[in-house]
């Protein structure tokens, strides 16, 4: 068992801590395992009725993969290990797979920093999920910032939010706090974190059946103080829906560039300083995915990421953000204008024979 993860069993709830303060609980593959090998031990173990996932830190839930380990990693050769990144990705796609269908409730406290990896083991399936935010919470899909897409099952997960704005989200990076979580369908109910500890008393010693109704139970209390419709997101809503509408990076920049409010000016900027080969790639990645399942989705981002490994964008990234940390990649091509078709395109070439592929007996 990972010494960042801790778990325990309490009045039938399995309960994981993610404890790896000092990374801001960023997935390794050892956690990654430990998280899998827990819940497959309790998903047929009749003393677990519930499981309940925690950070010890108050500044993050998980800030997402470690993305120094990318790097490590990526630039080895074979026999320094580098199909150590070749497992990361395969593990930790079948863990998001596990959590999204597990058949015991499946609830997140996504209190701090919740981006990337965070996601996908926060983001399980709408019969078992149960998605808290504080008001501490800031929720992104960054990928595009590191020269990455939003994998870990954003494919499907950003195409379930409202209007475009799964979209907006994957081709920006934009930070988003517990309300607006709550508004996109990324999150369920709100408790401040003034009130964490009675949660967490709640949760040691509730007798329901479903413990997730005595905590919808629990947060009402706090929904006379909240106005999701009045959020942030919610105000950009007609914005983000007129501007991301389109499939096309390009097309939605220059419609950005025709507008001059705030919102519109901002987002501009913020694009600019993103991947312009990952930000079309996102965008091409949504539109493959609308009505994919869950397994699906996971395959071709499986797919996804072992090209851009290949190609290196997300290697660039990686260096000029965590490794020489001068915020000065240099992207491949440089702008939007640059990035063609077929270059999109051969990020969704199949690598394997459908039956080779890594995470082919996913269902």
């Amino acid at each position: 068992m990972s010494s960042h993860v801790l778990t325990e069993i309490n009045n039938k709830i399995g309960i994981i801590t993610l404890d790896r303060p000092k990374a801001l609980n960023s997935l390794s593959l050892e956690m990654v395992r430990a998280i899998t090998t827990t819940l497959f031990a309790w998903r047929d173990n009749p003393e677990v009725t519930a499981v309940f996932i925690q950070s010890s830190s108050e500044k993050a839930f998980c800030a997402g993969g470690d993305i120094r380990f990318f790097y490590d990693v990526g630039t080895k050769t074979p026999m320094q290990d580098s199909a150590l990144l070749e497992d990361f990705f395969t593990e930790e796609y079948a863990l998001n797979h596990l959590i999204h269908f597990y058949p015991k409730p499946y609830i997140a406290l996504l209190n701090g920093v919740v981006m990337g990896g965070g996601m996908g083991i926060a983001q399980s399936g709408v019969a078992s999920r149960l998605r808290i935010v504080t008001e501490r919470t800031k929720m992104a899909m960054p990928e595009v910032n590191i020269g990455l897409f939003p994998d870990v099952g954003g494919g499907y997960f950003l195409n379930q939010t409202p209007g475009e704005i799964g979209r907006y989200l994957g081709l920006t990076g934009e930070v988003i706090l517990g309300m607006d979580a709550i508004y996109a369908n990324l999150a369920d109910v709100f408790i401040p974190t003034s009130a964490l500890p009675d949660l967490l008393l709640l949760v040691a010693q509730s007798k329901v059946p479903d413990i997730r109704i005595a905590i919808r139970d629990f947060s009402s209390q706090f929904y006379q103080a909240l106005d999701v419709h009045n959020c942030k997101l919610a105000q950009q809503r007609s914005a983000i829906d007129h501007h991301f509408q389109t499939a096309s990076v390009d097309e939605v920049m220059a419609s950005l560039a025709k507008d001059t409010s705030d919102f519109a000016i901002a987002t501009l900027s913020t694009m600019q300083k993103r991947s312009p080969l990952m930000m079309a790639v996102t965008a091409e990645q949504l539109q493959r995915c609308r009505n994919k399942s869950v397994a699906d989705c996971l395959r071709i981002e499986r797919t996804m990421v072992r090209h851009c490994f290949k190609h290196g964008e997300v290697l660039e990234g990686v260096r000029a953000l965590v490794v020489d940390k001068d915020n000065t990649p240099k992207w491949s091509p440089a702008t939007i204008a640059e990035v063609d078709a077929a270059l999109v395109a051969s990020f969704f070439a199949e690598v394997w024979p459908g039956y080779a592929h890594p995470l082919a007996n996913l269902q």
